[in-house]
């Protein structure tokens, strides 16, 4: 039975957690994604997936927030269970410290908290653990080996994907990007990976007053800001990008372009993009992934889009790129789970079979 942090903290009142703290900035915790460590003792994260896990001894653990505006949720998974999470916390505004697990055996224990939301729900300051008197932190979980990097929009983050399929697909609490086919690609491969999505975001036009290359190189996914991430600090083998699908509702549906760009532009648009990131992974292979929703549809030329672009830097000599369509299945909403695993499945095998894992 999955659990909100509310109700662990409910179950769990009486006990005592007034263990032993341990500090954001202890060496033995290890972060995972773009992390702001302006401040050491109060590391903010804001992109989707972004993640803490550690090993520890005790019989309890209780994790301390500091929540921007009240929105965000997080995934706390214990001992390696990554079938359902121990806690799932829906963020308090504001600073509070969150029970998510007691009546632990003896001996060592490991645990994994992820960002299931994105920087559109704001950032969270990680104020550090709370273990059981006598606990401490061991050694973290070696680093993986295998890195990637994905850039997209809501398919990427998970939008809606616990959403029942004859639901409503926008609330917070159905939103899971660990359940995306970037997080289970990442798993499936024994990656770490960087997701750096943005529902409603698009390549030349968004939801919102800017796009994705306006987006991409910042440190802090809340807004657009001018925040800079250092690109030298962590180099994926793996780029996937999937965007277009906003640029598709916009454009053709929403006539918010004018006037509207031709074929030549919007494949230039898109290119423009994969070449930014191309200019800063050279060696990295990038796949232009498109789908699962309408802009994939019979008769769409989007993926046309996509494909004249990798065409033509193909011919310009970049031989490490290539596309893949994650096929639409006529289903209207934000992919669900089931078609998160099918897409993942798709791509973990592409990946594979491009780098010879």
């Amino acid at each position: 039975m999955r659990f909100t942090a509310g109700l662990a903290a409910l179950l769990l009142a009486g006990q005592a957690f007034a263990g032993v703290a341990v500090q954001p900035d202890d060496a033995q915790l290890r972060y995972t994604g773009r992390i702001d460590f302006a401040d050491r003792a109060r590391p903010m994260l804001s992109w989707p997936g972004t993640s803490i896990e550690g090993n520890f001894t005790g019989a309890s653990l209780a994790v301390k927030l500091d929540d921007q505006l009240g929105k965000n949720f997080f995934n706390v998974f214990i001992d390696g269970d990554l079938a359902r999470p121990a806690a799932v916390i829906e963020a308090a505004q504001g600073g509070k410290t969150y029970a998510v697990a007691s009546g632990l055996g003896p001996g060592p224990h490991r645990f994994l908290i992820t960002k299931r939301t994105e920087g559109e729900e704001g950032g969270t300051f990680f104020q550090g653990l709370e273990l059981a008197d006598g606990g401490k932190l061991l050694p973290p979980p070696p680093a993986k080996q295998r890195r990637i990097e994905f850039f997209g929009d809501s398919i990427t983050t998970g939008m809606g994907d616990e959403s029942p399929d004859d639901g409503p697909d926008h609330l917070l609490k159905d939103k899971n990007n660990f359940l995306s086919y970037s997080s289970v690609t990442a798993r499936a491969l024994d990656a770490e990976a960087h997701i750096i999505s943005q529902s409603g975001i698009g390549v030349m036009i968004s939801w919102f007053p800017f796009t994705m290359p306006d987006f991409y190189d910042q440190l802090s996914a809340v807004g657009n800001n001018d925040t800079h991430w250092d690109f030298h600090s962590w180099t994926p083998d793996v780029v996937v990008i999937n965007l277009f699908q906003n640029d598709r509702w916009l454009i053709d549906r929403e006539k918010r372009l004018s006037p509207a760009p031709d074929d030549a532009q919007r494949v230039q648009a898109y290119q423009s993009f994969v070449q930014k990131i191309r200019a800063l992974y050279p060696q990295a292979y990038i796949v232009c992934a498109l789908g699962s929703m309408d802009a994939v549809q019979e008769g769409s030329k989007w993926p046309g889009y996509v494909r004249a672009a990798v065409d033509q830097m193909r011919q310009g000599g970049d031989q490490r790129i290539d596309t893949i369509v994650f096929p639409w299945t006529g289903f209207g909403g934000h992919p669900r789970v089931k078609q998160h695993q099918a897409n993942a499945a798709q791509l973990t095998a592409f990946i594979r079979q491009k780098m010879g894992w």
